[in-house]
């Protein structure tokens, strides 16, 4: 007989209340801070402003990335198997969100010199608090609801702040504090500053926000699931290792590979690049958030219609042509000059519609990843939100500092050098960098597509799967009174 899990006792059946989903999203806030911050200014900051070389700033992140992911799957695990009055996530999340902004103003404001041990020691600091923010507040997306399309719903509002975050501390940086001075520290100490005030609200108002619905005992579980050390593991990796979280995870892997090197590469290429004028650096971030609103609004009728895994193959695919178009016509002469309003706009209309259908297919990754939740259900008899949300944060960072790692020695093995001015640079320095740039995305996204078609759960699958479980649980008296 089909193995039965305690299911919330409290989840939401039909439609998730809008405050719900809003306070949910909400704390994704903090986690689209501290993202934008490592891919798009650490390794700018550590690298040309306090002067470390551009290779051990990406070794350090690298290592701190992979530290953190080995953190995730216990945060998770732990999680899951929390047992309080405010239920197993909320904790967390008030507890976390004050270290997490402190550990951030430090990691934008070293003590001493910058060096590879501190750099080392700041990011895994900063990387550890927000898995304990993240992990259980994305967790809760399974917890909150089983429906199909409510989980996209809940999704996309996450992406949709976790990207306003960032884009917002992006904004602040182009035009509030590093308008005019793209390397000057005082500008990223008040960067720090601003994004750890952020960081620290939003979490405590989404805890807040949710408090009312999912602050609620868990139901018992079954005896054989209260296990020491060696039998957490054991399901640690039984949960990890289910087929369809295999092809997820590493659909991730190549997803956020390219992502990652794309925003630790970002500000190299609006500089010394497309040359971006200060008025263009306060633009970009509207632009982006604009394209990030068009996902948030295309992802659920596309899913609809299409289905998830075949919304994620064509937004891969789709975001890499429309983002590799401009750089693989400039590299072949056949693009506008650089600097141009020409250039500018038609780079602006690309980017938009490249973010827009790469958050798109990173929306349904995220979507498809709660749906795993029940097909493990199905098989182990446990519900293992936190776990699963841990593994895919654990793809996620490592893959972040992968991205990161390559694009440190795509700037060395180009030439770049440090302290540059845009107009020292030699025109082959960024032919080379832009080129083997291009290369890199694109075989990426041809490996994304081509994993994620063997991911197994449709929309038919899962609700059948809902149903199986439902008339288990009811076969079963024990199971009956765990269920919705």
């Amino acid at each position: 007989m089909t193995a039965v899990a305690a299911a919330p006792t409290h989840q939401v059946a039909g439609r998730v209340p809008g405050r719900l989903v809003f306070a949910n999203g909400l704390g994704s806030v903090a986690y689209g801070i501290k993202d934008n911050g490592f891919s798009t200014f650490l390794l700018l900051f550590y690298n040309q402003v306090l002067g470390m070389d551009a290779r051990l700033v990406s070794l350090a992140l690298l290592i701190a990335l992979v530290f953190d992911g080995l953190i995730d799957p216990v945060v998770g695990h732990i999680s899951d198997r929390t047992d309080t009055r405010w239920g197993r996530r909320l904790p967390y999340l008030y507890l976390a969100a004050i270290p997490l902004g402190l550990l951030w103003v430090l990691l934008w404001s070293p003590v001493g010199a910058a060096s590879f041990p501190v750099l080392l020691a700041s990011a895994i600091a900063v990387r550890a608090a927000v898995a304990f923010c993240e992990v259980p507040s994305a967790a809760l997306v399974a917890e909150i609801t089983r429906d199909y399309d409510e989980r996209t719903r809940l999704t996309r509002t996450r992406f949709l702040f976790a990207w306003g975050g960032g884009l917002l501390m992006l904004l602040l940086a182009y035009g509030v504090f590093l308008p005019n001075a793209m390397l000057a520290r005082d500008g990223y100490q008040l960067y720090g500053i601003a994004g750890a005030a952020l960081m620290v609200i939003t979490v405590l108002v989404s805890a807040i926000g949710q408090h009312k619905w999912v602050a609620h005992r868990p139901p018992p579980r079954p005896a054989d699931e209260l296990k020491g050390i060696g039998g957490a593991v054991s399901d640690i990796r039984e949960s990890l290792g289910h087929p369809a979280f295999l092809v997820l995870m590493f659909a991730l892997i190549a997803a956020i590979t390219s992502q990652g090197i794309t925003f630790s590469l970002s500000n190299y290429l609006y500089i010394f690049v497309w040359r971006f004028p200060p008025v263009a650096l306060q633009l970009y971030p509207l632009m982006l958030f604009a394209s990030v609103v068009g996902s948030f609004l295309l992802v659920t009728p596309l899913h609809r219609r299409f289905g998830k895994r075949e919304v994620a193959i064509g937004g891969a695919i789709v975001g890499m042509v429309f983002w590799a178009l401009p750089l693989t016509l400039r590299y072949l002469g056949l693009w506008w000059p650089d600097g141009s309003t020409a250039s500018l706009t038609m780079m602006f209309a690309s980017t938009f519609i490249s973010n827009m259908f790469s958050v798109v297919m990173t929306m349904s990754l995220w979507s498809m990843l709660a749906d795993v939740v029940e097909a493990s259900e199905e098989q182990t008899g446990r519900r293992s939100e936190g776990t699963f949300a841990a593994g895919a944060f654990f793809a996620a960072k490592c893959s972040t500092g992968v991205g990161i790692f390559v694009t440190g020695f795509l700037l060395s093995l180009s030439g770049m050098p440090t302290n540059a001015s845009p107009g020292d640079v030699a025109p082959s320095v960024i032919a080379h960098l832009t080129l083997a740039y291009v290369v890199c995305i694109a075989v990426l996204a041809i490996v994304v597509a081509l994993v994620i078609r063997r991911f197994p759960i449709t929309r038919e699958d899962h609700e059948a799967r809902l149903a199986l479980l439902a008339d288990a649980a009811l076969a079963d008296p024990e199971a009956r009174t765990m269920h919705p």
